[in-house]
């Protein structure tokens, strides 16, 4: 029997929006799909080991698979007014955070990597803790961090725990660039060919299209993996990260990823596949 493609994503709303319909076989996929959910910073290590077919990645992460993958130009995270925040107790500045700590949501995620950029800017060093996403904000609160980089959900529910928005990181990015923040991709084994990589990106177009199209559909599927998150904060959450560039990265998404690639050290012309 015919090995099932594996596909890996987050149980965040934007991907199980994006991906529902062509995870339950709604869009279907010849010889069916092997479905990995994991955080973020799980599935760039699985990408890293060559683990799975196709998955989701943080953009910084993808410079260091890129001879294994390319990128699928539907499927990922990118706007405007969608980046990482950098958190902490009222009365901190980036300045003040000089010498201290700040928690992370993993090595390999673009937003450490935009955050190491702005301490550069900003001529500052800081001790980072790497966590899990939704570790961060508990560290600072609990004082293990002097502040925080948040993503996902955590954009919109820092003010709720006492935490105050030092800067934000993503409006950083598009001041410095002009483009929109290339949050994350959907990578596929080079290996896997041209044809397959091309169909699987009209498939997850496909799924993306049915989300918008029938909303209630992937509801369960959603809130399923959501867990504890408010409909307000789903909603909230899809309406963000999900955008145009979800369906195709266009140029403005190119420029931004390969701008971003080159901020860690990678310089390629075979990002994307080609259609």
């Amino acid at each position: 029997m015919k090995k099932k493609m594996t596909l890996g994503f987050s149980p965040c709303p934007n991907d199980t929006f994006i991906f529902h319909a062509l995870a339950t076989g709604l869009i279907p996929w010849a010889g069916g799909l092997d479905v990995t959910l994991a955080d973020v910073e799980e599935l760039n290590g699985l990408a890293a080991a060559g683990a799975l077919d196709v998955v989701k990645v943080s953009t910084a992460a993808a410079a260091g698979i890129l001879d294994e993958y390319v990128l699928l130009r539907a499927g990922g995270a990118m706007g405007y007014g969608a980046g990482p925040v950098l958190v902490a107790e009222e009365g901190r500045t980036l300045g003040s955070l000089d010498g201290g700590t700040v928690a992370i949501p993993g090595e390999r995620t673009t937003a450490n990597l935009i955050f190491g950029l702005c301490c550069r800017e900003a001529g500052i060093s800081v001790a980072r803790l790497s966590m899990i996403f939704d570790e961060v904000m508990p560290a600072v609160e609990a004082g293990r961090a002097d502040a925080g980089v948040v993503i996902h959900e955590g954009r919109f529910t820092f003010a709720e725990r006492g935490l105050v928005r030092v800067l934000d990181l993503g409006a950083w990015w598009e001041a410095h660039t002009g483009l929109p923040i290339p949050l994350g991709a959907i990578a596929i084994r080079r290996s896997l060919g041209e044809d397959v990589a091309r169909r699987m990106n009209e498939a997850i177009r496909q799924s993306l299209l049915f989300a918008r199209n029938e909303p209630e559909a992937g509801r369960d599927y959603i809130r399923g993996h959501a867990q504890e998150l408010s409909e307000t904060v789903v909603r909230t959450h899809i309406e963000t990260f999900v955008t145009d560039y979800s369906l195709d990265a266009g140029e403005a998404g190119v420029q931004a990823v390969s701008r971003l690639l080159a901020e860690a050290g990678c310089i390629r012309k075979d990002v994307f596949i080609t259609l």
